[in-house]
C-alpha cells in the first residue's frame, strides 16, 4: 500500500540536493530541506515517545516560526493530528478548545506555561512542552536529543491530519477533521493550477494558525520544492525589500491595501513576480483596479474555506475578474436553494460543494455534520454565490447574512457593492437589525476615505435610494472609522449586528 501520509507527499518533492535552502528571511537563520526533514524526524521521536499515538491530538498556540512549521511536519510525520490555535485565544477560549478536542500534548508559549499545563491536565493531557517566537523552548531543546531518523508512519488518505476549529461567530466552535486525503489533493491542486515551480520563491507573511498561511501557502511551496521567505509578520518594508526577490505572494485584502499606501511599492519592484493572490475576505474591485495600474499585475483571487481548502480560482491564464471567484477547481459545485433544488444560471443560491478536499466532518458533532451534509453527500457551505453568464462565480455573502425585511430577501454584499462605489467611501459593510414591522431593517457601517468630501447618513441613503429598491435601502447608516476584522481580514458581521441592535 502506498503511504497517504501527507508527509510523504512533501519529502517526494523535496530537491535532490537536500542542502538547497527551503527558508530563510531577515529574522531568521537559514534552513536546508535537510534541517527541516531532520528537525521533523528529532520533533516526531519525541512526541511519540512522549506517548503520543497515531490519531492523537497535538494542540498548539505559538507565535509563527519555521519551528513551528517543523512541528507541524512532525505531527503528520508520526500520524498525529495537527490542531493550531490563534495566537489572539483567551484562557477561556483556550480551555474550551482542549476540553473539546482532547489532545496528547500541548505546545504552547512559554509565559502560558503554567495556565495551560493546569487545563491540559484536567483534559487527560501528556505533556505540555514550550516553543517561543524565536524557535527556542523545551519542545526543541528536548528533541535535540533525539535521533534524525524517523520511519514515517503510514496513513490511509481518510485519516486525521488536523482539526481546525471555525470562528464560531454564532454557537459554539466546531472542530473542522481535515484527512491526508483533504489536504494533499487540494495541495496538488492548487500547485497545479497556479504552475508552482522548484524555482518559484514564496514571500510568507500570513500567520500559520490559519488555513491560508498553513495549508494554502506552504501546502503549494513544499510541494514544488520551493524556497520560503519567511517572515514573522506583515511588515510593509520586509515585504518590500524581499518582493524583487520573491516569485509568488499571498495575502488578505488589508495586506494590499497597506501595500499601496506604500509610495516604495512599484512595478520595478514587483518585476519578478509572477503571481499574487487573495482571499479569506473579499477583495474590493476599487482595490484589485489600484494594485493593477500601480504593478501590472492582476490580483487572483480565490475562494475557499475551513472545512474544504480551496475551493474556486480565477484562471492563472485568462482573464482575472474583479469581484469574482473564479471557476470550480477539482470538486464538484452546484447553487441550490434553501431546500436543495438547483436554481438556475443567474440566481443566487447557496453553494453546495462535493470532492476529495471537503472534510470528513465536525469533531465530536455527528448531529452538526449530518446537518450540513446533503443525502448525496454535498456539503452546504452556507455562502450565497451567484453563477454570473461569463461561468464566473460570486459569492455574494453568508447565508446568515441574509437580510430578510419586509418579506423580501437582502443580500449585503449588493448594498455594499453600491455604497462602496460612492465617491468618499473607502468601503462598508451591511447587516440587518429586528424590526416590530419589516421583521428587520437594513443598517450599514460606512468608512470614510481621506477625501475631503464629508460624509452623512442622508448622503449614503440619498445615493442609495437612487440605486436600489426601497427595501434594500439601509433604514440607519453609522459613519465609522474602520470595520471591525478577526485577524485574517474578515469583517465581524456579528459585532455589526450588535451594534445596530444597540443603535451604536
Amino acid at each position: 500500500m502506498t503511504n497517504k501520509n501527507l508527509y510523504s507527499l512533501f519529502e517526494n518533492r523535496f530537491p535532490a540536493n537536500m542542502d538547497e535552502i527551503a527558508f530563510e528571511g531577515p529574522d531568521i537563520r537559514s534552513y536546508s530541506f535537510k534541517d527541516i526533514s531532520d528537525g521533523a524526524a528529532r520533533i516526531a521521536n519525541l512526541l511519540t515517545q512522549t506517548g503520543a499515538v497515531p490519531g492523537d491530538r497535538v494542540a498548539v498556540q505559538v507565535e509563527k516560526s519555521v519551528e513551528a512549521v517543523i512541528l507541524y511536519l512532525a505531527c503528520l510525520r508520526a500520524g498525529l493530528a495537527y490542531l493550531p490555535l490563534n495566537t489572539a485565544y483567551k484562557s477561556a477560549e483556550i480551555e474550551y478548545f482542549i476540553t473539546d478536542s482532547e489532545p496528547a500534548i500541548v505546545v504552547c508559549a512559554p509565559a502560558d506555561l503554567t495556565e495551560i499545563s493546569a487545563i491540559t491536565s484536567k483534559a487527560g493531557g501528556k505533556k505540555v512542552f514550550t516553543l517561543d517566537a524565536t524557535g527556542n523552548g523545551s519542545l526543541m531543546e528536548e528533541a535535540t536529543a533525539h535521533s534524525n531518523n524517523f520511519e514515517t508512519i503510514e496513513r490511509t488518505g481518510d485519516d486525521l491530519a488536523a482539526i481546525l476549529y471555525t470562528s464560531g461567530t454564532t454557537g459554539r466552535s466546531k472542530g473542522a477533521m481535515l484527512t491526508h486525503e483533504n489536504l494533499g489533493s487540494n495541495g496538488k491542486t492548487l500547485k497545479n493550477y497556479w504552475q508552482f515551480q522548484s524555482t518559484d520563491v514564496l514571500l510568507h507573511s500570513l500567520p500559520i494558525f490559519h488555513v491560508h498561511g498553513l495549508f494554502v501557502a506552504l501546502h503549494c511551496a513544499l510541494l514544488s520544492g520551493a524556497k520560503i521567505i519567511f517572515l514573522k509578520k506583515f511588515d510593509p518594508a520586509q515585504v518590500l525589500e524581499n518582493l524583487p526577490k520573491s516569485t509568488v505572494f499571498m495575502g488578505v485584502p488589508t495586506l494590499y491595501v497597506r501595500l499601496l499606501n506604500e509610495p516604495g511599492f512599484t512595478k520595478d519592484v514587483c518585476r519578478n513576480m509572477r503571481l499574487f493572490t487573495a482571499g479569506s475576505a473579499p477583495l474590493l474591485t476599487e482595490t484589485f483596479n489600484a494594485f493593477r495600474d500601480r504593478t501590472g499585475h492582476a490580483i487572483l483571487e480565490r475562494y475557499g474555506m475551513t472545512e474544504a481548502g480551496m475551493i474556486t480560482s480565477n484562471p492563472y491564464e485568462g482573464e482575472r475578474k474583479a469581484g469574482t471567484v473564479g471557476f470550480p477547481l477539482d470538486n464538484e459545485v452546484r447553487i441550490t436553494d434553501d431546500d436543495g433544488n438547483v436554481v438556475k444560471d443567474g440566481d443566487i443560491g447557496i453553494l453546495e460543494i462535493k470532492g476529495p478536499n471537503v472534510f470528513k466532518g465536525y469533531w465530536r458533532m455527528p448531529e452538526k455534520t449530518a446537518a450540513e451534509f446533503r443525502a448525496d453527500g454535498y456539503f452546504i457551505t452556507g455562502d450565497m454565490t451567484q453563477k454570473g453568464e461569463d461561468g464566473y462565480y460570486r459569492i455574494v455573502g453568508r447565508s446568515k447574512d441574509l437580510i430578510i425585511s419586509g418579506g423580501y430577501n437582502v443580500y449585503p454584499k449588493e448594498i455594499e457593492s453600491f455604497i462602496d462605489e460612492m465617491p468618499g467611501v473607502e468601503e462598508s459593510a451591511v447587516v440587518g437589525r429586528p424590526h416590530p414591522d419589516f421583521g428587520e431593517a437594513v443598517v450599514a457601517f460606512v468608512v470614510p476615505d481621506d477625501s475631503a468630501q464629508k460624509l452623512t447618513e442622508q448622503d449614503v441613503i440619498a445615493y442609495i435610494k437612487e440605486k436600489l429598491a426601497n427595501f434594500k435601502v439601509p433604514k440607519q447608516v453609522f459613519i465609522v472609522d474602520s470595520l471591525p476584522r478577526n485577524t485574517m481580514g474578515k469583517v465581524q458581521k456579528n459585532q455589526l449586528r450588535d451594534r445596530a441592535a444597540a443603535g451604536q
